[in-house]
């Protein structure tokens, strides 16, 4: 649960970039949150769905760092202080991950171990990206039996309760 992608998939706001690939961690502040930044990634605001299959592979779980990290502002002042706005950074579509992830990059070239921003898609919410070759096997702890398994049970239904209130529907297969 607190493995980095090495660099499997397609590209991310802030991943991937370097030579190899400099693997990364995405983490959120909640939940909700959490939720929002991966399996509603794509889904339009308003009335939608998701697919079962989408879902059904996916785990959540509770996480805490074992020490200090440093991490790049992209809220509050950080954008200010970096001479942008939050709108071009963390704001972007996708379209833009060629751009964005460059501020990754520069940010792991100045020695930090990742980022942080508030997230776009639940906007109460912080949003993370840690560098897996700064933010090592150690410096975050999975807490507890804390998790929860979106594929059954009652952690399916958290989840369909959570996504009920969005106006967003599993479909089945």
């Amino acid at each position: 649960m607190t493995e980095s992608n090495p660099g499997f998939g397609s590209a991310t706001r802030f991943a991937f970039f370097g030579d190899p690939s400099v693997p990364v961690l995405y983490a959120a502040q909640t939940e909700e949150a959490a939720v929002c930044e991966t399996i509603l990634h794509d889904v339009p605001p308003g009335p939608g769905r998701v697919m079962y299959d989408s879902i059904a592979d996916k785990i959540c779980a509770p996480l805490a760092p074992t020490r200090k990290l440093r991490l790049v502002s992209l809220m509050g002042d950080g954008p200010r202080k970096l001479q942008t706005e939050a709108k071009h950074v963390t704001g972007t579509s996708s379209s833009q991950y060629s751009r964005t992830v460059r501020w990754a990059e520069a940010a792991h070239e100045a020695g930090f171990e990742g980022l942080v921003w508030m997230s776009n898609r639940r906007n109460s919410d912080r949003a993370y990206v840690f560098f897996g070759d700064r933010v090592i096997p150690g410096d975050l702890t999975a807490l507890g039996d804390r998790g929860r398994i979106f594929a059954a049970g009652p952690d399916f239904d958290w989840l369909g309760n959570y996504l009920a209130g969005l106006g967003i529907d599993i479909m089945l297969p």
